[in-house]
């Protein structure tokens, strides 16, 4: 399969050649019809002509006939007998346009019978000479019949042109509009199929920006398209053993950093107890700052080895049929102690709805939004839980009626250890790495947390597909 390009090039010749064939068959058509329609005046010209002639030509004809008789002149019996030829011409120019024969057969025994009366003593000549005259009558009478029936003969071909005009329009017309359709569907078919390949590349860039790992990216399609996936493969692969190296390295800085603040720990207990002598006021004061210091250490070490402990577990789901509205009662009432200090008033709203999902993993992320919402929540205030199926993904809220994510830390707020600006006043400083392990648990299902930008007060919105 050739690139991107020249596939398009491809596609965008086809469907010129398709449109260009169009148009050309529907001139060659109009040309062949402006032939047929030249043709046909040319023979309504002839035939219109030949019947005038054959008019003209019979009167000569009675002219000549009638004074050769009463004159008994050769010159003029002569001059019959060129007009009778000419006459005869006209006439098989007329049959030959196609007009029926029997006028032309009737035409041509009374110019034999006008002839015979040529024949005679000289005393008959004036009683021939009315006798042809009468003749001529029946003659002239029926070249009007023979000129009638030109006339309907070019009015019968007009038509039938005509009628031929209008079903090669039509068809025409039929022809040009089955072309364009043709192009439009072949057109769209052609997009869709080209552009299928770069949904599947903004896809795989949007799971690598997501930190989704584990799945490799494998795009068929033209050869441009194929070496792009190649690529995001290969940048998959670096940010998978980027991610690892990162994992072991917190895992063993952690490790490394506990053995001796435990012995630091160990040394600022002994020292509070005076095991090493009586101490005074001074010194108390720098062994209390120092074990505040290192306990607020500790906290911070054990909360980095349990966000790489969830960064690692998070690709590894056990997952079940899950009430989800069971689940947020079971978290609900697991902090229960803590919403009653705050007298806080926690409300769960929606039909039960049924996934199927990791419980453990979805419980941490429930009471982890929970824990949030309390520590932000005032006195006396209300959090209240939704839980709504969408048609193509099930969404949980939690709401509280705090100061919210200021706008500067909305971008941030899932990072790991990241603190926003607006803290609760009196309350514990928290570690920054309980909406990041949300955030890595929602995306292991599949699903997304966001906050909304219309809401009042905290508002996490987590969204998770019905397949998860």
């Amino acid at each position: 399969m050739g690139s991107f390009r020249q596939l398009l090039l491809v596609a965008f010749l086809l469907i010129a050649a398709l449109l260009g064939g169009t148009a050309l068959r529907a001139v060659v058509i109009l040309d062949r019809l402006m032939a047929k329609s030249s043709e046909a005046a040319g023979h309504a010209l002839a035939l219109n002509g030949a019947a005038q002639a054959l008019t003209a030509r019979t009167a000569g004809m009675e002219r000549a006939a009638r004074q050769s008789l009463i004159l008994n002149d050769a010159v003029l019996r002569k001059r019959f007998d060129e007009e009778t030829r000419a006459a005869r011409a006209a006439l098989a120019e007329i049959d030959a346009g196609g007009l029926p024969k029997p006028e032309l057969l009737l035409w041509q025994a009374q110019a034999e019978a006008i002839q015979r009366l040529f024949q005679g003593p000289p005393e008959t000549a004036l009683e021939r000479e009315r006798n042809i005259a009468a003749e001529f009558r029946e003659l002239a009478a029926l070249n009007n019949r023979i000129t009638a029936g030109t006339q309907a003969l070019i009015e019968h071909r007009n038509k039938a042109l005509d009628e031929q005009l209008e079903a090669s329009r039509a068809r025409l017309t039929r022809q040009v509009l089955f072309t364009i359709a043709l192009a439009v569907m072949l057109a769209v078919a052609l997009g869709v199929w080209l552009a299928r390949p770069f949904k599947h590349l903004e896809r795989a860039i949007i799971g690598l920006g997501e930190n989704r790992l584990g799945e490799p990216i494998n795009i068929k399609g033209p050869l441009d398209v194929r070496r792009v996936s190649q690529h995001l493969e290969w940048l998959r692969l670096r940010l998978t053993e980027l991610d690892a190296d990162k994992a072991r390295f917190l895992r063993h800085v952690s490790h490394e950093l506990k053995t001796p603040l435990a012995a630091l720990r160990e040394g600022v207990a002994l020292l509070q107890e005076g095991v090493p002598g009586e101490l005074n006021r001074s010194q108390r004061d720098v062994i209390r700052i120092l074990n505040q210091n290192t306990l607020t250490l500790q906290g911070q070490i054990e909360a980095l080895l349990r966000f790489n402990a969830a960064a690692f577990e998070a690709g590894q789901l056990q997952r079940s049929r899950t009430n989800l509205t069971d689940l947020i009662e079971e978290q609900i009432d697991a902090q229960h102690l803590q919403c009653q200090a705050m007298q806080l008033n926690v409300v769960v709203e929606g039909e039960p709805v049924m996934l199927t999902v990791d419980r453990e993993k979805l419980g941490t992320t429930i009471a982890n939004l929970l824990s949030n919402a309390i520590r932000f929540s005032p006195r006396g205030g209300t959090i209240r839980v939704q839980v709504s199926a969408q048609p193509d993904h099930v969404r949980i809220d939690v709401l509280d009626q705090g100061p919210g994510v200021a706008a500067t830390d909305r971008e941030r707020v899932f990072e790991p250890f990241y603190r926003g600006e607006r803290q609760p006043k009196d309350a514990v400083r928290g570690t920054g790495i309980g909406l990041s392990i949300v955030k890595e648990y929602i995306q292991a299902h599949g699903g997304r947390i966001g906050l909304p930008s219309d809401s009042q007060g905290g508002h996490f919105r987590i969204e998770l597909p019905h397949a998860s």
